[in-house]
């Protein structure tokens, strides 16, 4: 679903501007001019920008929420810092940068508030898998095919999990970490091509959506059955399989069921129903009025009655805009929906996992009594080795450079080839 820019009014990497020389000027230029990216640590989580720096022009894009080039106003450098101002709407931006070690150190200040932000040259991700277009409602979906490394090949269709999280499993909520990514390279150099996309409203299927009131759960779980009915009548691949993250785990076991393709391969997925899973994380967030509001709203919607005032604190997770695809998610109920899964079952599940337990893995096992469910020690939500606490925890979501579980995808090939 397409979200609102955080960034809201003036962007300014601000630093004392003097100018003895033209030729000193281009100097400094010089130093600064190109692409830079960063996360910047905002109050609801990190947000992954890229700045493109050039003499007296720039711009800004923010690639999760699809938001490209917006136009820098002004730019000025001066040694080791440099000023640059725009403005997009009503609230005043700073930040302050120097340039230090090849990266740009700044702090970023909007309404009050201070928050660390690092902008290290720009890495252009390499394309190393091909494009395809699906018919869907609406239009066509764009997925991303990883060609196996052998041929033919079983292939295995990749969900990414809830909000703005791309094919590649980065979010401007979690930040860049290409846990989806790594996984869909690493599947094919094992023999296993795979697919992945971004979900309708993001990224290249932007376009699908273009008001969020219109986004339902359904239409997420049909665009993955039209992509699996797609796999399944190619004749190049020797089985069609399902892995599914998160909230992608559900929308994945939905599609297996109507499908009937040999397995499916849950990972960090809810056992109980939204609504509880819901309550569960809000309750050491909020106040007791607001979970008590959250309660209502929840039973409100779970009875498919649309709830017209909500809290301002409670925006970002029940605005009236979201509220019909919660309805359109809160009538499955995992467990339940995975006994109806005809092909085999693996359940993967994290022990440093913040946001999904093992008790939503033992759930899901009790619904589907033969499936294989399998603990990664020390694995987080984004497939990391990750610590227990928080702090340590938290930061793998926006670290490219750390690499997945050493577990999983041994766990996965043997699983897709072997049948255990």
């Amino acid at each position: 679903m397409k979200k609102l820019l955080w960034l809201c009014c003036v962007l300014v990497l601000v630093g004392a501007c003097t100018h003895k020389d033209a030729r000193r000027d281009d100097d400094i230029n010089k130093q600064f001019i190109g692409k830079w990216e960063g996360v910047i640590e905002t109050p609801n989580g990190p947000l992954p920008i890229v700045v493109d720096l050039q003499n007296d022009s720039g711009t800004l894009s923010v690639p999760a929420q699809g938001l490209t080039n917006l136009p820098l106003q002004t730019i000025s450098y001066t040694d080791n810092q440099v000023t640059i101002a725009m403005h997009i709407n009503g609230s005043a931006i700073t930040i302050n940068g120097t340039l230090k070690d090849n990266q740009i150190e700044a702090t970023f200040q909007q309404n009050g508030g201070t928050f660390p932000l690092i902008l290290t040259a720009y890495q252009k991700q390499s394309i190393t898998y091909e494009f395809l277009k699906i018919p869907v409602q609406q239009g066509d979906l764009t997925v991303a095919v990883q060609k196996a490394s052998t041929s033919p090949s079983p292939v295995a269709l990749i969900i990414a999990g809830s909000g703005p999280t791309d094919k590649d499993g980065n979010s401007a909520l979690a930040g860049k970490n290409n846990s989806l990514k790594m996984l869909a390279e690493g599947l094919a150099k094992k023999g296993i091509t795979t697919i992945r996309y971004d979900k309708r409203g993001l990224g290249d299927n932007q376009a699908l959506v273009t008001k969020e009131e219109d986004s339902t759960f359904d239409q997420y779980v049909d665009d993955a059955v039209h992509i699996l009915q797609t796999l399944l009548a190619d004749p190049a691949y020797t089985g069609v399989h399902v892995i599914g993250h998160s909230e992608g785990s559900l929308i994945g076991l939905l599609a297996a069921q109507k499908t009937g393709v040999e397995s499916f391969v849950s990972i960090a997925g809810a056992g109980r129903p939204l609504d509880e899973v819901l309550l569960e994380q809000l309750k050491g967030q909020l106040a007791p009025n607001l979970i008590n509001e959250s309660t209502n709203i929840l039973a409100a919607l779970k009875r498919g009655e649309q709830v017209a005032t909500v809290s301002p604190q409670l925006q970002a997770v029940f605005r009236p805009s979201v509220q019909p695809f919660l309805i359109s998610m809160l009538k499955h109920h995992p467990a339940a929906e995975l006994a109806k899964v005809t092909g085999r079952v693996l359940i993967v599940q994290g022990t440093t996992d913040l946001q999904v337990k093992e008790a939503d893995a033992e759930a899901l096992k009790q619904g589907k009594q033969e499936a294989q469910l399998l603990y990664m020690e020390g694995m987080n939500h984004v497939l990391k080795k990750a610590p227990a606490d928080r702090a340590g925890n938290l930061a793998t979501y926006a670290d490219p450079t750390r690499p997945l579980h050493e577990e999983l995808l041994p766990a996965i090939q043997q699983f897709i080839l072997n049948g255990k």
